[in-house]
């Protein structure tokens, strides 16, 4: 390992997917804790070159492609030998495969993969998913032999990886990819107001309930549209406002036409950039999600923006919300009970307001950046040190570093 990152600077390779942007403020953290950061992905580089991190970007096919995954392991081997790093962390389901199968040609590298959830596969029933588990788990077994250390987001993945030989040399529980609390409170500051969304979105005085993911059915878009339905029967002025991305969704996406058979009541927007000030302006947040994800950065933002959440019970969720005490959960797929929850939330302000104050709370507390990326870098001195690199025991970044508690069995 050593110069590649120079004197006292590990450099860190940082790969994800096409939202890799959102872990900006996670790589500027790391880089005050003393790394040398580059990021590889599939999105666009302007935010990176705003932020003045190096990318590299690659592509992969989300959807079932295996010429295309062939060809972004492919890519990613070709921007390891580029690029040399000392250490690189994947996120996301498919990079976390990719990068270990890829780092296989490219030895001396410290690889860490992070298990954001167990997806597509496990969150659905369909004859794909059903056939291509045993292939996820055959290559995952392969990955972990790479691996130097595999990073996991909530316990239910932990338990399920370690149950079936996939967990690796070295698995850590980390809760959460981090929400950047103090940028989080800035962008709500300094976005549009509520009087000024109100008038851009058409939504005059109505009470909003809103959700912010992809329009997919594995998300729960179907059962929140039956229970807006079951809402405006009670409490025809509620609005329920739709944010995220609909068309590149393939044949997971709900149609326009499943949207507008519940208009005027539902109003879907698209993705935007002004989520923090879209939150505050709700009255409720819902999040159906029947997916298997890790912990929905969505859900610590709503919780950060001061609104009353309910959510369903899938793993990622659970770890965020405990039922009644600061929102609510109910089963994915229920949208009867979904509804009586919003109903709930909006019929009683100051029990929401209560439980949303307490969600606010528990996520300055347990979720913030701060506290992800200091378990991030401890683990990363931990494994440079275990590897043998001498060279950084010193470095004043990492001192008050290494105490820091993260799980790990």
């Amino acid at each position: 390992m050593e110069g590649r990152g120079g004197p006292l600077q590990p450099h860190l390779l940082y790969i994800g997917g096409e939202d890799h942007h959102l872990r900006i403020p996670a790589m500027s953290a790391l880089r005050n804790h003393g790394f040398r950061v580059t990021a590889a992905g599939t999105g666009e580089p302007a935010p990176f070159a705003q932020a003045g991190i190096s990318y590299r970007r690659f592509h992969f096919d989300r959807f079932v492609s295996p010429l295309a995954d062939w060809a972004a392991v492919r890519s990613i081997s070709k921007i390891l030998v580029e690029v040399q790093p000392d250490l690189a962390q994947s996120f996301d389901t498919k990079p976390s495969v990719f990068l270990p199968l890829a780092a296989r040609s490219t030895p001396g590298i410290l690889v860490i993969r992070t298990i954001n959830g167990r997806a597509f596969l496990y969150s659905s029933r369909s004859p794909t998913a059903l056939t291509l588990r045993p292939v996820y788990r055959a290559l995952h077994k392969i990955a972990a032999r790479t691996a130097a250390a595999t990073v996991f987001e909530i316990g239910d993945d932990l338990a399920f990886f370690e149950r079936h030989g996939m967990a690796g040399k070295r698995p850590v529980l980390i809760p959460g990819a981090g929400v950047d609390v103090d940028g989080f409170d800035r962008a709500l500051t300094s976005g549009p107001s509520p009087t000024q969304l109100r008038k851009e979105l058409g939504l005059g005085d109505a009470e909003i309930v809103i959700t912010v993911t992809r329009m997919t059915r594995q998300k729960g878009i179907p059962a929140l549209l039956k229970a807006a339905a079951k809402v405006h029967e009670v409490r025809p002025d509620v609005r329920f406002l739709l944010v995220g991305p609909r068309e590149s969704e393939g044949p997971l996406a709900v149609t326009q036409a499943e949207i507008e058979r519940h208009a005027p009541y539902v109003k879907a927007i698209g993705p935007r950039s002004d989520i923090p000030s879209l939150l505050a302006l709700a009255n409720v947040f819902a999040f159906p999600t029947e997916y298997r994800e890790g912990v929905p950065r969505v859900l610590l933002e709503a919780a950060l923006a001061g609104v009353p959440i309910v959510t369903t019970t899938m793993p990622g969720c659970a770890e965020v919300i405990c039922d009644g005490w600061n929102g609510f959960l109910v089963p994915p797929g229920a949208p009867r009970m979904l509804a009586a929850k919003i109903l709930d939330l909006l019929g009683n302000r100051e029990n929401g307001r209560i439980m949303a104050g307490r969600a606010a709370e528990r996520v300055r507390k347990e979720f913030s950046l701060e506290n992800v990326v200091a378990c991030q870098a401890a683990l990363y001195r931990d494994l440079i040190d275990r590897s043998g690199g001498t060279r950084f025991k010193d470095d004043k970044n990492t001192r008050g570093q290494r105490g820091h508690t993260c799980s790990a069995p």
